[in-house]
């Protein structure tokens, strides 16, 4: 017989909850990555009062419950079960080492091109986010900054990595993340991160360190637009890590502001504005003012969920004088697309939020996501376009013209069949959801049939 599980005992104790809550948030947790489970507080008793295991993969979920719970990381292995979802334990870890880190990428891709429903269904933890932002920050304000100037490494296997760069960040803006993910994966996996575990000058080991994080960081931005958070934010702290292995502070900040983005989604705003404001911390306009717009403007988004109106309206403003400084020329490939629509179409949402507290708000809110509707058509950017027809048709449900709603709301269901994009679909989720009480009004009761029968969302 096995001994007693003390350590998951202490752990269910300090989290002052209860076998049967356990088990309950066990199961819960593991439907959203699509398993089923029916644990009751029989299995957590067995787990600790006799030391049985549950079946494999079953304690990432139970780490990921305490958790949240506790508001730090738990991995298996506190709990003697390590041996479970090491991987998906390692892609959480801010390692010491970036060649440490170039492995769990590629176990990750590996497992992510396999389709391995243990890293692609694993949870988004916000309790990860604390660590990976603190070491970052520290890390690169301990650095000289006068180095950070941009670099010209004639190595024609960087400028190719870059090159496919371009090309994937303009099939992720113009079709959505789940378009081409799985073959930027599969590219970074073969030819970019086993450069790395070759010895390089330092100026060409920190370029490559540099493109590694770039399309690290696109991968994961692609797993979040197609809502399997849980691996992209393995990927966002991975990218991360090697953005600090380049010396590229600006990179780094710009990863931040992806996981910003991420964890205000997810429902914890709070955590957002510490990610945001760790970005702002560790550089200035001079080092790209693109950069610094985005990590203003997705704090004022954060601010906003929160109810600080006044420090979401501030960040917008800071946000909008620092669009004024960018010039595109100078900014690195990564941030061409925090462009007018972009901005302007964040700032949409922010004072979209704004004004479902006070409508008196919704008039700038319509301003902004016209603004970046605009760029957005001349772009032909259907995932944008989208996203800033949604902020305007609320903006419209705000002032009580339901009819003008449901008009901009078909637009957002004519441009998402062009796209493979979840963000979008939970935006026409949380129409149809907003829309109750009005179909009595010809468009929006078009927009909820259209949304049931093309999406499959009910009102």
């Amino acid at each position: 017989m096995a001994d007693r599980n003390d350590a998951l005992a202490a752990l269910v104790a300090e989290a002052g909850c209860t076998e049967a809550w356990l088990a309950g948030r066990v199961n819960a947790l593991a439907a959203v990555g699509g398993v089923a489970l029916t644990y009751d507080y029989s299995a957590v008793y067995r787990w600790i009062e006799k030391g049985q295991k549950p079946r494999k993969g079953v304690a990432r979920f139970v780490a990921a419950a305490l958790s949240e719970r506790l508001g730090r990381r738990i991995s298996p292995a506190d709990f003697g079960m390590g041996d479970e979802a090491s991987l998906a334990e390692r892609g959480l870890t801010y390692s010491a080492s970036p060649l440490a880190t170039v492995e769990t990428v590629l176990e990750l891709g590996r497992a992510d091109v396999k389709r391995r429903t243990l890293i692609t269904k694993s949870p988004y933890l916000v309790a990860a986010l604390a660590i990976p932002s603190r070491d970052w920050l520290l890390a690169t304000l301990d650095e000289q900054q006068d180095s950070r100037g941009p670099r010209k490494v004639g190595m024609q296997q960087v400028e190719g990595i870059r090159e496919m760069f371009r090309h994937f960040q303009e099939m992720d803006v113009m079709r959505g993340g789940g378009h081409a993910r799985i073959a930027l994966v599969q590219y970074m996996d073969d030819f970019v991160m086993p450069l790395l575990r070759q010895p390089h000058p330092e100026e060409v080991g920190k370029a490559l360190y540099e493109a590694a994080s770039e399309q690290c960081y696109l991968v994961g931005w692609m797993a979040y637009d197609d809502g399997q958070h849980g691996l992209a934010e393995r990927y966002l702290i991975q990218s991360l890590r090697l953005a600090q292995a380049s010396g590229n502070a600006p990179l780094g900040a710009h990863v931040l502001a992806g996981m910003s983005d991420q964890a205000n989604l997810l429902g914890h705003p709070k955590e957002a504005i510490s990610l945001a404001k760790a970005g702002q911390h560790a550089i200035t306009a001079d080092d790209s003012p693109a950069c610094l717009t985005d990590l203003y403007v997705l704090e004022a988004r954060a601010q906003a969920v929160v109810g600080n109106d006044d420090q979401a309206a501030r960040a917008v403003g800071k946000a909008e004088t620092l669009f004024e400084r960018i010039k595109h020329e100078n900014e690195p490939e990564w941030a061409r697309f925090i462009d007018r629509a972009y901005v302007f179409g964040e700032a949409a949402h922010t004072y979209r939020d704004l004004g479902f507290r006070n409508p008196k708000y919704a008039k700038r809110g319509e301003e902004f996501a016209t603004e970046s509707l605009n760029e957005a058509t001349r772009q032909r950017r259907a995932r944008r376009g989208s996203l800033s027809y949604a902020a305007r048709a609320l903006t419209h449900l705000q002032r009580s013209n339901a009819a003008q709603a449901g008009h901009e709301a078909l637009q957002v269901l004519n441009l998402a069949g062009q796209i493979t994009s979840s963000r979008t679909h939970e935006t026409i989720r949380d129409l149809s959801h907003r829309f109750k009480g009005y179909e009595s009004e010809p468009e929006v009761a078009e927009f909820i049939g259209r949304a049931r029968t093309e999406f499959n969302i009910a009102a």
